[in-house]
């Protein structure tokens, strides 16, 4: 008599050899030898990372402004001697509008990273 399969529907998939190998390889990292358990285990508990970088580009064009600002500042001292106090309070403002989205992001990779 034969023993009755508690799980009795069969899902297949296509894989490419590289992705198999890939699979494989994170099956040793995880201590499993069973393909069926490792996938099911990823399908039912494992999670997918999406991340939206738009925050990233606006704070790398922030970045470039406050860099080719502090390049025309140098510029400036260099060749006159100083700085205007309102160049030095444009570069200072260009600095605190950065900082606090920077801030906010690192913020949110911290929640992350918790997960």
């Amino acid at each position: 008599m034969s023993k009755k399969r508690v799980r009795n529907v069969p899902i297949n998939i296509w894989v490419r050899p590289d992705e198999l190998e890939a699979i494989q390889g994170r099956m040793a990292e995880a201590g499993i030898r069973n393909m069926s358990a490792y996938i099911r285990k990823m399908a039912l508990n494992g999670y997918v990372l999406h991340v939206d970088l738009s925050p990233v580009k606006e704070l790398v064009s922030l970045q470039r402004r406050c860099a080719n600002n502090l390049n025309q500042a140098a510029i400036h001292a260099n060749s006159y001697g100083g700085l205007y106090p309102d160049e030095l309070k444009r570069l200072q403002k260009d600095y605190a509008d950065l900082w606090g989205p920077l801030s906010d992001l690192l913020a949110q990779l911290s929640e992350i990273v918790k997960i």
